[in-house]
């Protein structure tokens, strides 16, 4: 949502001669978009919340209703667009499904793991991209066009400034704050062999507080009290779980509140180096990682290939981390193409570049 919904208010306020909705298959995914409308200011978004009542009822591992499904349903509705714009890649599907409406894919995330570039992007009449880097990959692997592809920034940072989420008091005492931030995939993650062993080190230990937010799709939307492999770190003062993807989970809240940062493949550790700071990365599969463009942001701290190291591993990482921060400051702005206009307002204008110039752009043009 917070990847895609800037866009569309930018949209609607760009674009008075076009109809712009905001459609989703959760109602509450649904409501706290209007809630982040309403404090961007007046909106003219139309908000449809899809059906059927039976199918959004149906919860998958991630908390949401079954995707595909989802589409098979609502295929004719969304064939009435002129355009449909989709953070995500499953809407290529309506492709097979016959609807020949334009479709956009935003981008959710600007990592590096190799499972976002892949063959579906080539159903869509454009994608973006939010820098050079990420250009110049979908290019080159074949995945998409350059008259497709549209480097836009991230527009993501424009909602993230607009809201100013305040950052809370998790812990009662004042120390460095590590996030862990395991991604989902098991095959990628650092979290079925070593997840419980760095909670573990965080348990025994008094020097860090903790904040353990992995991918909402690790466990749903699940509270930590109903996740079993949880339970012995509930209370425990230095530990704040979050494995069900709350507002603070998503909208950078934990990632502006941490000094350090734990994690894997995931893309948040960009978001994170908006300010550049100590990152440390879990190799519990001895990945031969160096030179692979899917582990690009490996680069950006120490890696830990004995979990036992984990801890003296972070130290030096905030000790060491002057080496690091030009290598994060490059990999950031090769990752980000930041320009004085926003990023919600340069997507606007590549959407709106396949449906044609304003009506009233026109009648301007004409007039002089």
């Amino acid at each position: 949502m917070l990847h895609s919904l800037s866009v569309a208010v930018s949209l609607a306020a760009s674009r008075p001669d076009l109809q712009v909705d905001v459609a989703a298959t959760d109602s509450a995914v649904l409501r706290r978009a209007r809630d982040i409308v309403e404090v961007l200011g007046p909106s003219r978004i139309n908000w449809r919340l899809l059906g059927p009542g039976w199918l959004r009822a149906i919860r998958m591992p991630d908390g949401g209703p079954p995707k595909l499904p989802m589409l098979v349903a609502n295929a004719c509705r969304l064939a009435a667009y002129d355009v449909i714009v989709a953070p995500e890649r499953t809407t290529a599907a309506l492709r097979k499904l016959g609807v020949k409406s334009k479709l956009v894919y935003t981008q959710h995330g600007a990592g590096d793991r190799e499972g976002p570039f892949e063959a579906r992007l080539g159903a869509f009449d454009l994608v973006f991209a939010a820098g050079r880097k990420q250009y110049e990959r979908l290019i080159q692997e074949g995945l998409v066009a350059p008259e497709n592809c549209a480097i836009v920034g991230y527009p993501k940072f424009d909602l993230v400034d607009a809201l100013k989420p305040d950052l809370p008091r998790l812990f009662a005492e004042q120390r460095p704050t590590v996030l862990y931030n395991p991604h989902f995939h098991a095959g990628l993650s650092s979290w079925p062999d070593w997840g419980r062993q760095v909670l573990d080190a965080f348990a025994g230990q008094t020097r860090y507080n903790l904040i353990f937010a992995p991918h909402l799709r690790l466990f749903g939307s699940r509270p930590p009290g109903e996740v079993p492999e949880l339970a012995a770190y509930l209370g425990n003062p230095a530990i704040h779980m979050d494995p069900g993807g709350s507002a603070a989970a998503i909208d950078m809240t934990y990632l502006r509140m941490a000094d350090v940062y734990l994690g894997d493949v995931s893309s948040q550790i960009y978001e994170f180096l908006r300010a550049p700071r100590p990152c440390v990365l879990l190799n519990p599969g001895h990945t031969d990682w160096r030179g692979d463009p899917s582990y690009g942001h490996w680069r950006f701290g120490p890696v830990v290939e004995d979990i036992h190291q984990l801890l003296p591993t972070i130290a030096a990482a905030q000790t060491g981390h002057p080496q690091f921060r030009p290598v994060q400051v490059a990999g950031f702005n090769e990752t980000f193409e930041i320009q004085g206009e926003p990023a919600s307002s340069r997507a606007a204008r590549a959407i709106a570049g396949l449906l044609g110039p304003s009506p009233v752009a026109d009648r301007s043009t004409m007039q002089r």
